[in-house]
């Protein structure tokens, strides 16, 4: 073995702990992508119906819970009106769902339900879970919420005036600042949109907001792009889950990329892979009530075996769950790496 495959062979996670019962499927020996991405060979794991309040599940997030795991899901009510819900799994894989939605507060302990609530993140940072989604405050904007128990949620502050969604947390303060990455856009299903990073020393104050990517010139995020899953530390940076969009005479269609951001200052792109890493191609990812749409919102990481499980939203009909290795899919992302003007620099003026 060289250095550059004795170096490429040392790629981690890192600070994410253990997780033995991650949910996995081995990659299938036949696989056709070119990515090292695979799904799970059951899928879609969650969709319609599953209680006679919500019509469908989809675009959640999921994270590891006592001794299983627990979701925030997506839940499009049979009024139309999406709204979030809880999920729980002892395997991440079977779900229960709760029938009443998730009962935010204020910080006196007051009801404080949003007019809607949709495409959940859920992260953890420190002792505290943030469940973070896209709300109405006089247009599209980000809601937030906080709890440490899955009992109590407590709502903080909204940290941007509209219009703007995709909001994710990364997992551990950078530089002893909260770090969000979010996707200023319109109201409406908009034609644009680049990713930014914003920071805080609070969680309510946000400033020193950088440019971290714009849309790419491959067709398959040629239009916008827009935060997936919470990054995950690796050895080689942060690995970022994105989606992006792309436009045809059908419609928009949205895939599944990957890039890896600066430790340290992760609005600076270090690697950005040309290619998506998943795309809609089966029929529960093609077919549905918006067709075509694959939609990364959370991950679930084995420090210990580098295991990556995906779950993302599939034509916003299903949940669906897909695999990775860590090692696997950074050397895909170096190795294909295209990146556009300023993706490399912290970029916060002109």
């Amino acid at each position: 073995m060289d250095k550059e495959e004795a170096v490429m062979a040392e790629i981690k996670i890192i600070n994410a702990g253990n997780l033995p019962n991650i949910p996995w499927q081995e990659k299938p020996a036949d696989l056709k992508t070119a990515a090292p991405v695979w799904r799970y060979s059951e899928n879609p794991i969650l969709g319609r119906n599953p209680t006679p309040e919500i019509a469908r599940i989809f675009n959640s997030a999921v994270a590891p819970w006592e001794d299983g795991f627990i979701a925030v899901l997506r839940g499009e009510q049979v009024n139309g009106i999406p709204h979030v819900y809880l999920g729980h799994s002892k395997d991440g894989i079977h779900w229960e769902v709760e029938r009443e939605k998730v009962p935010f507060t204020d910080e006196k302990g007051e009801p404080m339900l949003p007019h809607y609530a949709y495409d959940p993140r859920l992260v953890k940072v420190e002792d505290t879970y943030y469940i973070i989604w896209c709300t109405d405050f006089f247009g599209a904007a980000i809601g937030m919420a906080k709890t440490k128990d899955f009992k109590t949620f407590v709502r903080v502050e909204n940290p941007f005036i509209p219009f703007n969604r995709n909001a994710v947390l990364f997992p551990r303060r950078v530089g002893g600042m909260y770090k969000l990455l979010s996707r200023p856009s319109d109201s409406g299903h908009t034609p644009f949109g680049d990713i930014f990073l914003s920071e805080s020393p609070d969680m309510v104050y946000w400033g020193k907001h950088r440019h971290v990517m714009g849309r790419g010139h491959e067709w398959w995020e040629s239009v916008k792009i827009g935060g997936g899953a919470a990054p995950i530390e690796t050895t080689e940076g942060w690995l970022m889950f994105y989606h992006g969009v792309s436009s045809t005479c059908n419609g928009f269609v949205y895939s599944m990329g990957g890039a890896i951001l600066d430790i340290d200052e992760p609005s600076r792109v270090l690697y950005r892979c040309e290619n998506y890493l998943l795309t809609p191609e089966e029929p529960y990812e093609v077919t549905g009530f918006v067709p075509n749409v694959v939609f990364p919102c959370a991950t679930l990481q084995d420090e210990t075996t580098g295991r990556i499980a995906i779950y993302y939203g599939c034509a916003d009909t299903h949940v669906g769950l897909a695999f990775t290795k860590a090692d696997e899919v950074v050397r895909y992302i170096k190795e294909h790496s295209v990146l556009n003007p300023g993706d490399g620099e912290a970029v916060h003026h002109y």
